[in-house]
C-alpha cells in the first residue's frame, strides 16, 4: 500500500500550547538521557545499548518519573527509535570512511517534536468533510483545531508533532489504496537554470518558467534581522561576561522569533513553487527529459566571489525539484528520463541533428557537434562554429535534451520497463494487469 504525508497547521489554545511545550521538553530530556545512558554503558562495560535494551529501561524510568508516565508510551519509544537511527547513521558513516558525526545532545530550541506510531494510541485524527481541516486529538492535550487537507484520502497510520518558528504542525502519514495523478500526453525536455528557472523545449518551440527568487527578495530584511540578533547576543554576552549560558531577554527572543518566521516563510514559498511547477509538468507531459545535476559539485569551492552564486543555487533547490518531478511522474505513470550530463554535454553540444518530425530544416536545427573551445559559465549565448546556429545557452541545452529524449523513446514499446538516471518507469501493459496506454504526441 502506498503512503502519503499530509501537513496540518495546529491552532492550540493557551492551555494546550503550555501542555505541548511541556511534552516537547519531556521528549527532549528523554532523548538526552537515553544518549547519556548509551555513552555511560559503553565507557563502563565496553558495549553499546540497543533499541530493545533502552525500551526495557524506559519501563523502569516510567515507574519513577511522573512526567514520563504522563506521556504516551509509544511516543516515547519513537523518541528512542530516533536516537537508535542516529547511532546507525553514525556507524554507517564510520564504516564508509565519511565524517562520523557522533549523535549530539539537543537543546530544547533545536528539538523539533515527537511522534506517534499507531493511530488511536495517544492520538486520533478527526478530519473534516472531504478531509479538509478538522481536529487532532492528543492524549493529555485534548482536541486541537487544525487546518489543511489531504489531496488523496486514506487511513491515518503515524503522526509527528512539529514545532517550527513558534507554530505547531502535525505531519500525518496516510495509507492509501492508489495514488491518482493526472498525466499529460505531450513530450518535453527542460534545462534548469537561475536566470530562468526552467527553459522548456517542446515540438512547438521554447518556453520559460521565471525564477521567483524568493530568498533574494527577502535578503535585505534577513540581513537586517540577523544583524539585530547578533547585536543583542553580543550585548548580553558583554553584560554578563559569559559567551555561553547567558540569560536570554524578551527582546532577544522576539528578534530570534522574527528571524525564524521570515526564514520559514521563504521556505514555504519555495516549497509551494517547486510542488506547483513539478505538478504542472507532469500534468502536461507524458514524457519528460532533463539532465542529471551534481548539485554538490556545482556549489563546491569558489571562495567569496562565488558566494552569491552558491546561495542562489541552494535557494532554487534543483535537487529537490528533480526529486519531486521524478516522484510525481512515477505516480502518474509518465516517462521520466535524466540524461547523463558527462556523456551528452547538453550545455556544450549544438542541438540536433533534426529528425523527420521537425519537417523542413529551420534555424532551430543544428549539427550536434561540440565546440572547438569549451564554453565558460559566463558564456550565455550558444554560437556553433560548425553550422552557425545562434541561440541562448539554456535554449540550446533544452533542445539537445529534447532530441536525446526523442531518440531515447524511439522504437520503444510502451510496455517496456527501462531505466534512466537511476529511475525506473513502467507504463502500458504489465504482467497480469492490463492498462490503456496513453499516447505521446510528437
Amino acid at each position: 500500500m502506498p503512503y502519503r504525508k499530509v501537513m496540518y497547521r495546529l491552532y492550540p489554545n493557551a492551555t494546550q500550547t503550555e501542555r505541548l511545550e511541556t511534552m516537547r521538553g519531556l521528549h527532549q530530556r528523554l532523548y538526552n538521557t537515553a544518549l547519556e545512558e548509551r555513552i555511560r554503558v559503553y565507557q563502563e562495560a565496553g558495549r553499546g545499548l540497543s533499541f530493545a535494551d533502552q525500551c526495557k529501561v524506559l519501563t523502569q524510568w516510567r515507574r519513577i518519573s511522573a512526567g514520563l508516565a504522563s506521556l504516551n508510551a509509544q511516543s516515547e519509544q519513537v523518541t528512542l527509535k530516533r536516537l537508535h537511527l542516529a547511532f546507525q547513521a553514525f556507524f554507517r558513516r564510520v564504516k564508509n570512511g565519511d565524517t562520523p558525526g557522533f549523535p549530539r545532545f539537543k537543546s530544547l530550541r533545536r528539538y523539533p517534536g515527537w511522534g506517534y506510531k499507531t493511530h488511536g494510541d495517544g492520538w486520533r485524527l478527526h478530519a473534516g468533510e472531504n478531509s479538509v481541516h478538522g481536529k487532532l486529538y492528543l492524549q493529555g492535550v485534548g482536541h486541537i483545531p487544525m487546518r489543511g487537507r489531504a489531496r488523496t484520502t486514506g487511513t491515518p497510520v503515524t503522526c509527528e508533532i512539529l514545532h517550527k518558528a513558534g507554530k505547531w504542525y502535525a505531519s500525518v502519514t496516510l495509507e492509501i489504496e492508489t495514488i491518482q495523478r493526472e498525466r499529460g500526453t505531450a513530450i518535453g525536455a527542460f534545462d534548469w537554470g537561475l536566470t530562468d528557472f526552467l527553459t522548456l523545449a517542446t515540438p512547438m518551440g521554447i518556453e520559460t518558467v521565471a525564477n521567483p527568487r524568493r530568498l533574494k527578495n527577502q535578503l535585505a530584511e534577513l540581513k537586517r534581522l540577523g544583524q539585530e540578533v547578533s547585536r543583542k547576543i553580543r550585548m548580553a554576552q558583554e553584560r554578563t561576561g559569559r559567551k555561553k549560558g547567558f540569560p536570554v531577554s524578551v527582546s532577544l527572543r522576539h528578534a530570534i522569533s522574527h528571524l525564524a518566521r521570515l526564514h520559514a516563510k521563504v521556505a514555504r514559498q519555495r516549497q509551494d513553487f517547486l510542488h506547483q511547477t513539478s505538478a504542472g509538468l507532469v500534468k502536461r507531459f507524458g514524457a519528460i527529459g532533463t539532465e542529471t545535476l551534481a548539485v554538490k559539485n556545482m556549489v563546491h569551492g569558489g571562495g567569496a566571489h562565488k558566494k552569491g552564486l552558491n546561495r542562489e543555487i541552494h535557494a532554487a533547490s534543483p535537487a529537490a525539484f528533480l526529486k519531486m518531478t521524478r516522484t510525481k511522474a512515477e505516480q502518474a505513470g509518465s516517462w521520466y528520463e535524466e540524461a547523463p550530463t558527462r556523456e551528452i554535454k547538453p550545455t556544450q553540444r549544438c542541438h540536433g541533428p533534426c529528425g523527420p518530425q521537425c519537417g523542413p530544416c529551420g534555424p532551430q536545427c543544428g549539427c550536434g557537434q561540440l565546440p572547438n573551445e569549451k564554453k565558460k559559465l559566463s558564456d550565455r549565448q550558444h554560437q556553433c562554429p560548425h553550422c552557425g546556429v545562434t541561440c541562448g545557452r539554456d535554449e540550446n541545452s533544452a533542445w539537445v535534451l529534447l532530441r536525446w529524449l526523442d531518440a531515447r523513446l524511439s522504437g520503444r514499446e510502451p510496455s517496456e520497463v527501462w531505466s534512466g538516471g537511476g529511475f525506473t518507469a513502467t507504463t502500458g501493459h504489465s504482467a497480469g494487469n492490463e492498462h490503456e496506454t496513453h499516447a505521446i504526441a510528437v
